[in-house]
C-alpha cells in the first residue's frame, strides 16, 4: 500500500499542483449546464427537460435529455449521464482535472493552483516552454507552406498532387520547412526563443566532431519536408512527422520527432484531435498506418480516422482509442508482408478488450491510393461491405498460407488460438472458437483442449508473480463453455487498468479512502459467493435516492426528509457497497449542519458517484401538465414527502423480514433438535405475523407508479 501511494504521488507530482477543493466547487457552481452542452448540441425545450440528440452516438430521435434544475444530463439511448464536469469528460475525452480546466477558462475562473515545489515548478516551467516552442515551430511551417515560394511550388504543389484541398492542410495545420540548415533556428532565436528548448524538442541537432564533442553549432533537423504537426488529445502540438520530396535513397523519406518531455510516441494516435468527436458519433475508430491515409480519408468524409504513424501500437495507444470506442476497424494495405506484420499489433487490440474488424485493400493499394482511386462514395461502400472481424480475417488468411501443408496447419491453428486467447470476453472466446472449428474442418473440443494447454503454462506462471490482470482460460469438460478468466466471472468483463493520470486524480481528490479503493482496484476481482437479491437493491436504491433529492424537504414541521430516514433507519442500513458508501456521505454532510446536496454530489471527483447520483436523480418521463387540468391527479413525492419517505422503509422492512424467514425455513431442511426447531419454528411465526403487518400497511399506500 504504501509503495503504490509513493508511486501515484509522483506520478501526481509530475501531472500537476492540487486544485483547490473551493475553487473546483466555484467552477462547478457557475457553470451552467445548458450553456456547457448547448455548444456541442442545439438543445430544445420539451417540458422541465432539454432535448437534443445525443452527440455520443448516432440516433434519430432524440433521446439526450438535460434538466437544469440539477444540473444533470442523461441519454436513455446509449446511456451516458453526469453532470457539467462528467459532460466535459465524455465529450472531449479529458481527464476529470482537464474538464475542470476547460469550465475554469469558458468561465474565466483563474485557477491558482497550491504552490509547487521549486522542482515542480521547474519541470512545468520546462514543458510549458517545450509546447511554447513547438507551437511556434508548427506555425512558422504552416505559414511557409503558404506564404513561401518554396513552400507553395514544391510543398503545396505536392500536397495538392495528393487531392488535398486548402480546408484539410488548415484543419490538419501542415507546413513546409525550407531546404535550408538553419531557417527554423534563426527565425526562432529573431523572435526570442530560448535555442535549448529547440534542443530539447528535437526541432534543432547538436553538431558534433569526430569525438563526439559539442562543437557549439546547432542545425535543424527538418530541411525541405512536408511537415505534419503531431496533436495531442488536448490539440497541442508535441512532434512532428516529416517527409522528404528529393529522391535519394541515402535520406529518410519520413523523419519524426525524437522523444521529449511533451511527445511520447507510444501515447499519441495521429489525427485523434480531429477525429475524437466523429469516432465517438460514428461508434467506431478507423485505424490506418500514416499521415496521408488520414489526410485523404478525412477529406473524404470519413472523419473517423486515426494513424498508428507507422509505428507497433501499444497498450497506451489502445487505451486513447478505448475512451472513444469500443468498436476498431484496422485498414490493411494490400501488401502481405505489411499485413503479418501489423498481425502482431492487432492482437494488443484484442488483448485491450476492443471488437477489431478488418479491411483488406486490393494488392499494392493502401487507404490514401484507393480512395483517390475510386472515390469517396465508392471507397465508403467497399470498407463496409469488406469489412470482417479480425479472427475470421486471420483464420482465412493463415489457411490460405498452410493449404496442403499439415505442419503448417498445426502451427496456423496455434496462432489463432493465441489470438483468441487474448480476447478477454469469455463469450466472444467461445464463438470464435466455434468459428475456427469449422473453418479448419477440426473437432471443436481438439481446439478447446489445445487453447488449454496453451493458456495453462504462462498463466500458472503469471499466477506466482503477479497481482491481477492476466488473462487465464480454461475450458471445463463442455466443447460450447467459454474460457473463464482468472479471478474473475465467466463472460465478465476485465477491470481496465487506471492510467497513470487517474490514480494520480484519485489520490488527489479521494483522500486515504480513495487511495484504498485505488489498492483494491488493482487486485483480481474476488468471486461473490452469493448475489445480492435484486429486490433488495431496489428497495435499498429507492431508500437512497429520497434521500438524496429530497434531503432538505420537510416530512413534518422542522423535519426534513434526511432526518426522517436517518432516524427512521439508523446509521448503515444499507448492504450494496456504494449505497451504503452514500449513506455516509449524506449522513457526515447531516451532522456538519448541511443537507446532502445532488448538484454538488453528481460533480464528484469519482465516476461511479458521479453516474450512481445523476441514475438516481433523472427520469426520462414527466407527468403532463393536462393531466391536471382534465383533473386527473396522480401520487406526487414532492407534495407527499412523508408517504414515499414511509413506502420505501416499509418496503426495505419487508424485504429483509422475507429474507430472515427464509433463512428460517432453510434451517428446517436440515436435522435439529427438539428445542432448536421448536425456537426456529416460534421466529417463522413472529416474523410471518410481522410481515402480515407490514403487507396491511402497504396496503394503505398508493404504491408508486400503480
Amino acid at each position: 500500500m504504501i509503495s503504490l501511494l509513493q508511486n501515484a504521488e509522483q506520478r501526481l507530482r509530475a501531472t500537476m499542483a492540487r486544485i483547490p477543493k473551493e475553487l473546483v466547487d466555484q467552477i462547478i457552481q457557475t457553470a451552467d449546464i445548458v450553456e456547457v452542452v448547448g455548444d456541442f448540441v442545439q438543445l430544445k425545450r420539451k417540458g422541465q427537460n432539454l432535448w437534443a440528440p445525443c452527440p455520443f452516438h448516432n440516433e434519430k430521435s432524440p433521446s439526450f435529455s438535460v434538466n437544469p434544475a440539477k444540473s444533470l444530463y442523461k441519454c436513455f439511448g446509449c446511456g451516458k449521464a453526469g453532470g457539467v464536469v462528467q459532460f466535459v469528460m465524455d465529450v472531449e475525452g479529458t481527464s476529470y482535472v482537464e474538464a475542470l480546466k476547460y469550465l475554469a477558462k469558458k468561465y474565466a475562473i483563474t485557477i491558482e493552483e497550491e504552490e509547487k515545489t521549486p522542482q515542480q515548478q521547474q519541470e512545468q516551467n520546462e514543458r510549458d516552454s517545450q509546447f511554447i516552442v513547438s507551437d511556434f515551430a508548427k506555425n512558422h511551417y504552416h505559414r511557409l507552406l503558404l506564404n513561401s515560394d518554396e513552400g507553395m511550388s514544391i510543398g503545396y504543389g505536392y500536397l495538392k498532387e495528393r487531392g488535398l484541398n486548402l480546408s484539410t492542410i488548415q484543419t490538419f495545420e501542415l507546413g513546409y520547412s525550407l531546404d535550408s540548415w538553419d531557417d527554423l533556428l534563426k527565425a526562432a532565436e529573431t523572435a526570442g526563443y530560448d535555442k535549448k528548448y529547440l534542443e530539447k524538442t528535437g526541432l534543432t541537432v547538436i553538431r558534433t566532431d569526430d569525438q563526439g564533442h559539442d562543437t557549439g553549432r546547432r542545425y535543424d533537423r527538418f530541411r525541405g519536408r512536408v511537415m505534419f504537426p503531431i496533436h495531442n488529445i488536448s490539440g497541442r502540438v508535441v512532434g512532428f512527422g516529416a517527409r522528404t520530396l528529393k529522391r535519394d535513397d541515402k535520406m529518410a523519406k519520413y523523419l519524426n520527432s525524437p522523444e521529449s518531455d511533451i511527445y511520447h510516441k507510444s501515447d499519441v494516435l495521429y489525427g485523434l484531435f480531429q477525429a475524437r468527436q466523429a469516432i465517438r458519433t460514428e461508434e467506431v475508430c478507423y485505424l490506418v498506418e500514416g499521415y496521408l491515409d488520414v489526410l485523404s480519408l478525412y477529406q473524404g468524409g470519413i472523419k473517423n480516422v486515426v494513424a498508428s504513424s507507422g509505428t507497433s501500437l501499444t497498450e497506451g495507444q489502445i487505451r486513447l482509442i478505448k475512451r472513444y470506442s469500443d468498436n476498431v476497424t484496422v485498414l490493411y494495405d494490400g501488401d502481405a508482408a505489411g499485413i503479418k506484420a501489423s498481425l502482431r499489433g492487432t492482437d494488443l487490440l484484442l488483448e485491450g478488450g476492443l471488437n477489431v474488424r478488418v479491411v483488406l485493400f486490393p494488392d499494392g493499394d493502401d487507404p490514401d491510393s484507393y480512395i483517390r482511386k475510386v472515390g469517396d462514395q465508392r471507397f465508403t461502400e467497399y470498407i463496409e461491405t469488406k469489412s470482417q472481424d479480425f479472427i475470421s480475417f486471420k483464420t482465412t488468411l493463415v489457411v490460405r498460407e498452410a493449404s496442403g501443408d499439415p505442419v503448417k496447419k498445426a502451427e496456423a491453428i496455434r496462432d489463432v488460438l493465441h489470438s483468441i486467447a487474448k480476447v478477454p470476453d469469455a463469450i466472444k472466446r467461445s464463438v470464435f472458437l466455434q468459428q475456427t472449428s469449422a473453418t479448419f474442418g477440426i473437432d471443436e473440443q481438439v481446439l478447446i483442449t489445445e487453447y488449454n494447454k496453451l493458456v495453462k503454462a504462462p498463466a500458472q506462471k503469471a499466477s506466482d508473480n503477479r497481482s491481477g490482470g492476466n488473462y487465464s482460460g480454461n475450458y471445463g469438460g463442455s466443447a460450447n463453455a467459454a474460457p473463464a478468466s482468472s479471478g474473475q466471472r465467466p463472460g465478465q468483463a476485465p477491470t481496465r487498468p487506471m492510467s497513470d493520470e487517474e490514480e494520480a486524480e484519485m489520490l488527489m481528490y479521494g483522500g486515504a479512502e480513495a487511495a484504498a479503493a485505488l489498492e483494491t482496484s488493482l487486485q483480481p476481482a474476488a468471486q461473490e459467493t452469493e448475489d445480492t437479491p435484486d429486490m433488495l437493491q431496489v428497495c435499498e436504491r429507492e431508500v437512497l435516492r429520497l434521500l438524496v433529492l429530497y434531503a432538505g424537504r420537510e416530512v413534518d414541521t422542522e423535519i426534513s426528509v434526511a432526518a426522517y430516514l436517518m432516524g427512521q433507519l439508523g446509521e448503515n442500513p444499507l448492504t450494496v457497497p456504494l449505497y451504503a458508501e452514500m449513506w455516509e456521505i449524506c449522513r457526515q454532510e447531516l451532522l456538519a449542519g448541511r443537507f446532502p446536496d445532488a448538484r454538488q454530489l453528481a460533480q464528484n471527483e469519482r465516476a461511479d458517484i458521479r453516474s450512481l447520483i445523476t441514475d438516481l436523480a433523472t427520469e426520462r418521463y414527466e407527468i403532463s401538465p393536462n393531466w391536471r387540468t382534465k383533473e386527473i391527479y396522480v401520487f406526487n413525492e414532492v407534495d407527499l414527502p412523508k408517504l414515499a419517505c414511509d413506502n420505501a422503509v416499509l418496503r426495505l422492512n419487508k424485504v429483509h423480514v422475507q429474507r430472515e424467514l427464509d433463512q428460517c425455513l432453510e434451517k428446517l431442511r436440515h436435522p435439529l433438535e427438539d428445542a432448536e426447531m421448536f425456537e426456529i419454528l416460534g421466529d417463522i411465526k413472529r416474523l410471518k405475523e410481522l410481515d402480515n403487518e407490514l403487507a396491511a400497511l402497504l396496503g394503505t399506500v398508493v404504491a408508486r407508479g400503480a
